[in-house]
């Protein structure tokens, strides 16, 4: 059983990130306030579910939760300031969408930057520890893989159906075949091999 706040008696939100060790696409955070009383035995770490059950609980997070919301940050904004201070801007855009000002946050990871005043503490693995991270995990991965494939529609060739964007063998052969989209982080090693591809194949 997950834990329900790091500050109890504050109004604390819970953060997470989808997508940093992927080759293409954005980067997704998201933002979670549970109300005070919350409980749910289904809440777990997102990589530790299924597809299925990180979307149903996503309907139950939407329904339940005092406040939420996702932040995104573009593979060209990822290109110029580096995927972890990428992360931590998308977590910093969630938080700057919720509808309810948190008092304290908890963000999963070993890494955050202030937000205004709000105080705030680290806790690695914290999405298989605190209910309103492990929310905000389940939130930041669904709502990532509905854009990952809405860009595999477009370019079908990588396979981003299967693998979001994260560097399996198929993607890779596809970006040795194609070259790069406008979606690919062209500060990666794309290939894996030290070298950086620059364009797409025509």
């Amino acid at each position: 059983m997950l834990r329900k706040f790091f500050h109890p008696g504050c109004i604390e939100a819970g953060c997470d990130e989808a997508g940093r060790g992927c080759l293409a696409g954005s980067v997704y955070a998201a933002a979670v306030i549970l109300p005070p009383d919350y409980e749910n035995e289904q809440l777990n770490d997102s990589k530790k579910l299924t597809e299925r059950q990180r979307y149903a609980l996503r309907e139950v997070i939407l329904r339940d939760a005092t406040a939420w919301a996702v932040g995104v940050v573009t593979p060209e904004e990822i290109d110029k300031i580096n995927i972890l201070n990428a992360s931590i801007l998308a977590m910093h855009r969630a938080l700057d969408q919720l509808d309810v000002r948190p008092e304290a946050i908890i963000v999963d990871g070993n890494r955050f930057k202030p937000y205004g005043d709000v105080p705030f503490t680290t806790i690695v693995k914290g999405d298989g520890k605190y209910l309103s991270i492990a929310a905000a995990s389940i939130l930041a991965k669904t709502f990532r893989d509905d854009y990952m494939n809405q860009l595999a529609e477009e370019y079908p060739m990588y396979d981003w159906h299967g693998n979001k964007g994260y560097p399996t063998r198929k993607h890779r052969e596809a970006i040795r075949q194609y070259g790069i989209t406008p979606y690919h982080r062209r500060s990666y090693n794309l290939l894996g091999d030290g070298q950086l591809m620059l364009e797409f194949k025509d």
